[in-house]
């Protein structure tokens, strides 16, 4: 489970990001994006076999789905990134370069540099729950106890936690990741050992973790050779989730030198990726199987989560969108003169069009108001100051979406 860094990393020039948490397009106008993504979703053909539920459109299928997913699928999760450090080299690892073996924390998009900044950033989007992930979260295993401790006493008991760890731990860290409060688990054992899972370690820490009372499986990309580890994760009675596979900027060559390609020229999934998990899933309907597509992660996780900061964080001027970005309107000074000055004259202007005060706020040097109100005083502009519709993300950073100037956005609705 990811943030997927590629929105905030994919920039064009000027820092405005040209991906979309939807649909991958980047939009020529507002009204394209605003109006048909629903439909183009409602109307998806994808196949899910009636064996299968699907509460979605987002070609994820599943015959059981763990506690913590059923909370990503609400948006609800907040990920916590607490080490980019590992010891495994997964050629299929999608980290980003800012995380890869570098000790940083994120919760979200936020850098976290104290426990405030993951108590602010849960609350941003009212999380019902996070996942600890990484890099590799146990070789940091203080700081991951402390952190569940954190959420617990902050959030109550009912706030769900689960982990990935690619490492097979001993009863002695397990016992104490349950005392902390930790819900569920979910080991990643790589490719070379999956046919020898019986007898491993990853058994053994399987079994603890059951046996202490915790959610635990596997979680793993759809790979051929997964069906080995569907089939111990049967045996065993616990859950498998599948994460389709995905070209990112840093295991793009290595997938491309171990055969792997692209489904096709929009998008990351890997081809070949949910036809694994379909035959497993098929072939084995009783088993606990979750497939989870890079298309659920981009239309159904991130756009919930978007949507749930959005209501929260959201000024009352802005216009929450179906994605679940923030919309509005920019007025600044011209050219290297903006400043305080200009800030003045726009909000002379803007008091003398008797602008409620709640519909326009300072920030950053220029003035961000509501966009209908932006439309309306358009005329009385002109040419003294500069101004363009605007949409966001709600998360930490605020990354620009797109930016669309008043003089090309005539009979502008939304």
């Amino acid at each position: 489970m990811g943030t997927r860094e590629g929105h905030y990393t994919l920039l064009k020039r000027g820092g405005v990001c040209n991906i979309k948490p939807m649909n991958g397009e980047t939009r020529f106008n507002v009204i394209k994006s605003l109006q048909f993504v629903a439909l183009n979703l409602m109307f998806s053909r994808t196949y899910i076999p009636p064996i299968m539920e699907h509460k979605n459109v987002s070609d994820s299928f599943y015959t059981h789905l763990p506690h913590g997913c059923q909370l990503c699928y609400e948006g609800a999760k907040m990920v916590l990134f607490v080490t980019g450090l590992c010891s495994k080299s997964c050629f299929y690892c999608p980290v980003s370069e800012k995380r890869m073996r570098k000790d940083v924390t994120f919760a979200n998009e936020r850098p976290v540099s104290s426990d405030n900044d993951i108590l602010t950033e849960a609350r941003s989007m009212n999380a019902l729950g996070t996942g600890i992930t990484g890099g590799e979260p146990l070789l940091v295993p203080d700081r991951v106890l402390g952190y569940i401790g954190l959420l617990k006493t902050s959030f109550g008991r009912e706030h769900h936690i689960h982990l990935y760890t690619a490492l097979s731990p001993e009863r002695v860290i397990l016992k104490e990741l349950k005392a902390a409060g930790l819900d569920e688990i979910r080991f990643h054992p790589q490719p070379e050992i999956w046919d020898h899972l019986p007898g491993s370690g990853f058994a053994r820490s399987l079994g603890i973790a059951k046996e202490l009372g915790m959610d635990a499986g596997f979680e793993i990309p759809s790979l051929p050779g997964s069906e080995q580890v569907a089939d111990f994760a049967r045996d065993c009675d616990v859950f498998i989730n599948l994460n389709e596979l995905e070209f990112s900027e840093t295991n793009a060559e290595a997938l491309k030198a171990m055969g792997y390609s692209a489904m096709d020229d929009e998008s990351c999934r890997a081809a070949g990726s949910r036809d694994v998990a379909y035959s497993i899933i098929q072939q084995d309907p009783g088993s606990k199987a979750h497939f989870c597509s890079s298309r659920f992660k981009d239309a159904v996780q991130l756009r919930k989560r978007l949507l749930r900061t959005a209501r929260i964080s959201g000024r009352e001027f802005d216009e929450v969108t179906p994605d679940g970005t923030l919309f509005y309107g920019v007025i600044e000074g011209k050219g290297e003169g903006k400043g305080e000055e200009d800030v003045d004259g726009i909000t002379r202007m803007l008091n003398g069009l008797d602008v409620p005060g709640q519909l326009f706020e300072l920030l950053d040097g220029r003035i961000e108001l509501a966009w209908w109100v932006l439309e309306e005083i358009a005329p009385e502009i002109g040419d003294r100051f500069r101004s363009w519709y605007e949409e966001c993300y709600p998360t930490y950073g605020r990354l620009v979406v797109e930016r669309i100037p008043i003089d090309t956005a005539a009979d502008f609705t939304i």
